[in-house]
C-alpha cells in the first residue's frame, strides 16, 4: 500500500509539473495567435479600408460554391447574391450582361481572366475585372470615371456604330432595289447585290472593277449637277434592268464625301396606276350616268366622289360639293333647306346614321321627304374607311305600286261589271280569266270556267248559238297560234237568235290571248238608223250651201247694179234730184252697201269652210290701215254721234298680212263697236308691236255683252243687240276670227255688262312663216 502511494505521489508530481509546463507554452501561443489576429485584422481593416476607397463590388467564389462573398458596394446597383450570381439583377443591358455571364463561367471554369467595360441601365459604365487568385475567382466591379469614363464611352459608341453600320450595310446588300455609293469623282465604290444583277454582273467587285453603270449618261450628268450644287436628285428615268426596259425612280442623296443614291422600279406601280386611272375614269363616267345618286366619304367623312344624279337629286352647289365638304355640313344645308325628314331629334337621327362609319354591314333607310318625295338610302362601309351612300328617288316606284294595286282592284271590279264578254287564254290554250259577261252571253255553266276549259270545249259549247265554223277554226287558230308575228282580229258574228256579237282578239306578251265578245245588236239597229238619218243631214247640208252659193252670187249681180244706179242718181247724171228723193238715194245706197258686206260676208265664210280661202300676203302699213278704216267708218260715226280715237305710234311700221282681210276684221270690230256705243261715246282703235306680234284693240264704252252670251258671240248667225237697237246678221266677229286665225293669230274679247267692250287681235309680224308651218 505504502509503495502504491508512493507511486501515485510521484505520478502526480510528474503530471502536475507537465500541465504547468504545458500551460505555460499554451499561454505563450495564445498570446503569439492574438497578436497575430491582431495584426491581421488591423491588415484587414487597412484593405477594406483601401476597398472601400473606391466604389467598387467584389466578388468572391471559393471551390464549387454558387454563392460568392461580396464586399464593396457601387452606387445605384443593389445586388443579391443568388444561385445565379450576380448577372440576374438586372443592371446591365442584354448583350453586356450575356457577355459577362460567358466570363464568368469560363472564370471559374478554367480560370481565365478578363477585363471588360459593360454598360449599365442607369446609363454609366462599369468596369469588370476578373482574376483567379488562391484558388478561387475573384471579380472586381467598379465604376468608370474620368478619362476612363469617356475612353469607355466612345469605345462604346464606337462598337455600337460598328455594329448599327453593319447591320445596314448588311441589310443594303440584302435590298431588293439598286443601292450605290460614289466617291467625290462621281466613281462608284460600293454598290449591292441588286445593282449587279441589274447590270448583268457577276457580283459587286465585278461592277466596280468594270465601272459598270446603271444609269444612262444624260441621267448621271444631271445627277452629278445636282450633286455640286449641294442638292439631290429625285427623277424618274428609263434604264435597262436585267434586259427589260424599265422605269425607275432615282434619288441621290450628296453627302460630304460623295453621294448614295437608289433606284426604285416603278414599270409596274405606273402600269397599275395607269390602269386604276382609266378603271376609275371609267367607273366616274358610269356612276355620272346613272340615274341613282351616289355620293363616297373618306374616314374623316370628307366627301371624295359624287355622281351628277347627288347634286340634282339634293340641288345643292357644285362648287360646295368640291369643297369637299363633311358628311354632317352636307345634312345640316339639307336640313336647314327643308329637304329632309322632319326629326324630333336631329342630333340622335343623325348619329344613328353614321352607325355606318363603324359598321361592317350596309344598312337600308327610307327617306320620306317634306316635297312628298320617297328616297331608298343605302349605306355601304366601304373596306379602307368611310361610306358610300346610294340615294334612289322610289317615290314614282312607291305611286305605280299603289296605283298598280288600286289599278288590279278596279281592273278586278270593272271587269267583273262589264257588260262586254272577256276570256283570257293562255298560251296552252286553256281559259285563264273569264267575266260573268262572257259567260252570260254564250250561256256557260261557271262550273265548267272554274275548271280552266281548253278553247276546243269552249267553242263546242258555243256552237250551239253560232254554227259558222270557219269563224271559230280561225278564233281558235289565232288563240293557239306559235308564230313569231301575232295580229289583233276583229270579227262579227250573227247568231241563230238573230244577236250580233263583235269579237276582238288582242295577243298577250306572255304568249296568251285576249277575247272580247260584245252584244252590239241594239248599236247596229241604231247605227243603221243613223246611217240613214247622216245621209239625209248630209244632203240637206249639201242643199243649204248649194242655195246660199246660188242665192248670194244671185244677189250679188242685181245689188251691183242697184248701187250703181243709185250712185248715178245721187249724183244727178239723170237728172237733178230734190232734197227728199237724194236722202232717199242715201238711203237705198246704205242699205244696199251693208247687204253687200253681208253678202261678201257669206261668200267669204263658205270659201273658208270649203278651205280655198288663200291671203295675198305683203307689206301693211299699220297706220294707213288703220286710217282707211277710220275714213270708212265716218259716215257711221256721224250717223251715231259716236267719236273715233286712235292710238298708234309713229314707228310702229308695218308687218307682213293681207291688207285686205286686215282692213275687214278691223272695219267689222268697229261697226260692231259704233253700234253698241252710245250717242256721244267714245271707240278707241289702238295698235301696239309686242315682241313678235302686232296687236290690235278695238274699245267701246257701250252697254257690253253679259256673260250669259259671251261664249257665243264668235258664232255664225249669232247676235246679241240687246237694248242697243244694234242688231245684225251675227257674221262679223265671225269672219273677224276666221281671218285671224288665217294669218295664225288669235282673237281675245273682254265685256263687262255696262262697263262695255274690249276686243284684241294679235297677228304675227311674219304671216308667210305660219302659213308654211301650216302646209
Amino acid at each position: 500500500m505504502l509503495a502504491l502511494f508512493a507511486g501515485l505521489l510521484i505520478l502526480a508530481t510528474g503530471l502536475a509539473v507537465f500541465y504547468l509546463r504545458a500551460r505555460n507554452a499554451w499561454l505563450k501561443r495564445d498570446r503569439a495567435a492574438k497578436a497575430e489576429a491582431q495584426a491581421l485584422a488591423a491588415r484587414a481593416e487597412r484593405a477594406e479600408a483601401l476597398l472601400m476607397s473606391e466604389p467598387q463590388l467584389i466578388a468572391v467564389w471559393s471551390g464549387t460554391e454558387d454563392l460568392p462573398l461580396l464586399s464593396g458596394e457601387l452606387p445605384g446597383v443593389t445586388i443579391s447574391p443568388s444561385r445565379r450570381g450576380l448577372i440576374g439583377t438586372g443592371w446591365l443591358d442584354y448583350h453586356d450582361t450575356r457577355t459577362l455571364e460567358e466570363h464568368i463561367a469560363a472564370l471559374r471554369g478554367r480560370g481565365e481572366s478578363f477585363h471588360m467595360v459593360a454598360r449599365s441601365r442607369h446609363g454609366g459604365y462599369v468596369e469588370a475585372d476578373g482574376r483567379a487568385i488562391g484558388g478561387r475567382a475573384v471579380l472586381r466591379l467598379r465604376d468608370v470615371t474620368g478619362d476612363r469614363l469617356e475612353l469607355a464611352r466612345l469605345a462604346d459608341r464606337h462598337r455600337r456604330a460598328s455594329e448599327e453600320i453593319e447591320a445596314i450595310r448588311s441589310l443594303l446588300d440584302e435590298a431588293p432595289v439598286p443601292l450605290w455609293l460614289r466617291n467625290a469623282n462621281g466613281k462608284l465604290v460600293w454598290v449591292n447585290k441588286a445593282y449587279a444583277r441589274a447590270v448583268d454582273a457577276q457580283d459587286e467587285n465585278d461592277v466596280l472593277s468594270g465601272d459598270v453603270e446603271l444609269l444612262d449618261r444624260p441621267a448621271r450628268e444631271e445627277a452629278n449637277a445636282a450633286r455640286l450644287e449641294g442638292k439631290p436628285f429625285l427623277k424618274r428615268v428609263p434604264a435597262v434592268v436585267g434586259g427589260a426596259r424599265r422605269t425607275l425612280d432615282v434619288i441621290d442623296i450628296p453627302s460630304s464625301r460623295g453621294s448614295a443614291g437608289m433606284a426604285i422600279d416603278v414599270s409596274e406601280v405606273e402600269t397599275m396606276r395607269a390602269d386604276i386611272g382609266r378603271q376609275i375614269e371609267a367607273h366616274v363616267r358610269t356612276l355620272d350616268q346613272l340615274a341613282t345618286a351616289v355620293a363616297i366619304f373618306d374616314a374623316d367623312q370628307h366627301l371624295t366622289f359624287y355622281n351628277a344624279a347627288f347634286a340634282a337629286l339634293w340641288q345643292l352647289d357644285a362648287a360646295f360639293l368640291d369643297g369637299k365638304p363633311t358628311d354632317s355640313e352636307i345634312l345640316d344645308r339639307l336640313r336647314a333647306q327643308r329637304r329632309l325628314p322632319e326629326q324630333a331629334d336631329f342630333r340622335a337621327w343623325k348619329s344613328k346614321l353614321h352607325e355606318a362609319y363603324r359598321a361592317f354591314e350596309p344598312a337600308e333607310h327610307w327617306w320620306h321627304l317634306p316635297d312628298g318625295r320617297t328616297s331608298r338610302v343605302v349605306t355601304t362601309p366601304n373596306p379602307a374607311g368611310g361610306v358610300t351612300y346610294l340615294f334612289e328617288d322610289v317615290t314614282e316606284r312607291i305611286d305605280l305600286e299603289a296605283r298598280y294595286k288600286a289599278l288590279s282592284r278596279v281592273q278586278g271590279e270593272t271587269l267583273e261589271n262589264l257588260k262586254e264578254g272577256v276570256a283570257a287564254f293562255g298560251s296552252d290554250g286553256r281559259l285563264r280569266l273569264s267575266n260573268p259577261a262572257f259567260a252570260a252571253i254564250w250561256r256557260l255553266p261557271q262550273e265548267m270556267l272554274e275548271q280552266r276549259p281548253h278553247i276546243d270545249d269552249v267553242v263546242s259549247r258555243c256552237s250551239i248559238l253560232f254554227r259558222d265554223e270557219a269563224v271559230w277554226q280561225a278564233l281558235k287558230g289565232v288563240i293557239t297560234s306559235f308564230g313569231d308575228a301575232r295580229h289583233s282580229t276583229d270579227q262579227r258574228m250573227m247568231r241563230v237568235d238573230g244577236t250580233v256579237i263583235d269579237v276582238a282578239t288582242v295577243p298577250l306578251p306572255d304568249g296568251g290571248t285576249l277575247a272580247t265578245f260584245t252584244d252590239v245588236t241594239d248599236s247596229v239597229n241604231f247605227e243603221n238608223a243613223l246611217v240613214e238619218k247622216n245621209e239625209a243631214l248630209e244632203e240637206a247640208a249639201r242643199l243649204k250651201n248649194d242655195f246660199v252659193h246660188h242665192v248670194s252670187y244671185e244677189l250679188r249681180s242685181p245689188l251691183t247694179n242697184i248701187i250703181g244706179f243709185v250712185q248715178l242718181m245721187a249724183d244727178g247724171a239723170a237728172g237733178p234730184l230734190n232734197e227728199k228723193q237724194r236722202q232717199y238715194a242715201g238711203y237705198i245706197k246704205t242699205s244696199s252697201d251693208a247687204l253687200y258686206a253681208i253678202i261678201n260676208n257669206i261668200l267669204d265664210l263658205a270659201t273658208i269652210d270649203a278651205g280655198a280661202m288663200t291671203l295675198d300676203l305683203g307689206k301693211v302699213d299699220i297706220r294707213e290701215a288703220m286710217q282707211g278704216v277710220a275714213e270708212a267708218v265716218q259716215p257711221r260715226l256721224a250717223e251715231t254721234g259716236v267719236r273715233l280715237e286712235m292710238k298708234a305710234s309713229q314707228a310702229i311700221g308695218n308687218f307682213e298680212a293681207d291688207g285686205q282681210r286686215v282692213r275687214q276684221v278691223l272695219f267689222n270690230l268697229l261697226s260692231n263697236a259704233i253700234g253698241f256705243s252710245q250717242a256721244g261715246g267714245t271707240v278707241t282703235l289702238s295698235a301696239l308691236r309686242k315682241g313678235q306680234e302686232i296687236v290690235f284693240r278695238v274699245e267701246d264704252r257701250g252697254r257690253g255683252i253679259s256673260q250669259a252670251v259671251i261664249d257665243r258671240v264668235f258664232d255664225r248667225f249669232e247676235s246679241h243687240g240687246g237694248s242697243s237697237g244694234h242688231r245684225g246678221v251675227g257674221l262679223g266677229l265671225s269672219i273677224v276670227r276666221s281671218f285671224v286665225e288665217l294669218h295664225g293669230g288669235t282673237v281675245e274679247l273682254v265685256s263687262e255688262e255696262g262697263r262695255g267692250t274690249i276686243v284684241t287681235c294679235r297677228f304675227p309680224v311674219d304671216a308667210s312663216v305660219h302659213r308654211e308651218a301650216a302646209e
